[in-house]
């Protein structure tokens, strides 16, 4: 492991303070935090996120965002690390290093200016994903720096469970987050994930608020947050946000400490998606349960399709600067793919 300084951090007194997420880790010379990739050394802070475990080049569909730049590539980087404790986490053996037995740093020291020039040169994003990406903020910091003159966005799949001043921070470094949103039931969500939702929806709120490109995953579990009424709040909640905000919603495949559950049936996934649709959401997939159709993009104003993709990408886009060819109407998103730009907006 490579440590290097942090930012990040308060003193109060001989103690010193991670001010990154809510859980304020206060650190004694030489701990490390929950997250165990950030640590204390004398009155500073450390971190050990410049690295990665996986250089993965990746459909931008996939991370996933449908209504930004589609089918264009993403560099998919990851540092061990996270600041949740998922039951559910597909991905544990690199999010839960250091808590979980067995899970061990497997992760190669990353070179922020090699990255860029390899995500310019296929005219890629990068994307922060896997684990969480919220523990790289000096990382993320650097990359955007050096990505802004080559025209490389830095994207995010992320827990959002930031502090708010870090993702007031870091929401300038950011052109579009897939923001995973479990439920907004207090217990239940700290049950399943060991962190409270309030900080998460402030999260979503600050990125909206700085013009970042905002969509939103639910995993859906069977027994936890599957129930109408959570499913319907939950929904009601992301509209308040805007209407055009992207809802996808994630069948639960069985893994880590939940894998005793059986995995989401398809039609709990169908009324999720009629939930979503009377809250008001004009947009909400589902990836994989249900074919090609929970994937496409229509118009919400005359009902044609726009947008098709399949299970890895884009398959075809009929939008003409961000518009649909039939009525005219503006689709929210950030259209640029190699065609004039076109921005749509977020409420």
């Amino acid at each position: 492991m490579n440590w290097q300084p942090a930012r990040f951090f308060r003193l109060e007194g001989e103690t010193v303070v991670c001010t990154l997420c809510p859980h304020a880790c206060a650190l004694a010379d030489g701990e490390a935090g929950f997250c165990q990739v950030r640590r204390r050394r004398g009155e500073a802070l450390e971190t050990a996120t410049f690295a990665s475990s996986v250089w993965h080049w990746q459909a931008v569909e996939r991370k996933p965002l449908y209504h930004f730049r589609p089918g264009t590539e993403v560099l998919t980087l990851a540092a061990p690390g996270c600041n949740l404790r998922c039951l559910y986490c597909q991905n544990y053996r690199l999010s839960q290093y250091g808590r979980t037995p067995g899970v061990v740093w497997e992760a190669a020291d990353l070179d922020p200016a090699a990255a860029v020039a390899a995500a310019a040169e296929r005219h890629a994003a990068i994307g922060l994903s896997y684990s969480e990406p919220g523990l790289a903020a000096e990382l993320s910091l650097e990359l955007a720096v050096l990505g802004a003159p080559l025209g490389v966005a830095l994207i995010w799949k992320s827990n959002g469970f930031l502090s708010a001043a870090a993702a007031r921070d870091l929401a300038g470094s950011l052109t579009a987050v897939n923001l995973d949103l479990k439920g907004i039931d207090r217990r239940r969500h700290h049950a399943l994930t060991g962190g409270d939702p309030a900080p998460v929806l402030e999260t979503l709120a600050i990125l909206l608020a700085a013009g970042v490109w905002v969509e939103v995953s639910t995993p859906l579990i069977p027994g936890i947050n599957t129930d109408p009424p959570a499913l319907r709040a939950l929904a009601r909640t992301i509209a308040g946000f805007g209407a055009s905000i992207p809802w996808h919603l994630v069948r639960f495949v069985p893994d880590y400490r939940l894998a005793r559950l059986a995995p989401t049936r398809t039609d709990t996934i169908a009324q999720a998606i009629e939930i979503g649709r009377e809250a008001g959401l004009n947009f909400v997939y589902t990836e994989r349960a249900l074919g090609d159709d929970g994937r496409q993009t229509a118009c919400p104003n005359c009902g044609q399709t726009l947008v098709t993709r399949h299970l890895h990408g884009l398959s075809t886009d009929r939008l003409h600067l961000g518009r649909c060819p039939e009525c005219q109407a503006l689709i929210p998103g950030r259209w640029t793919s190699n065609r004039p730009t076109c921005t749509g907006t977020q409420p």
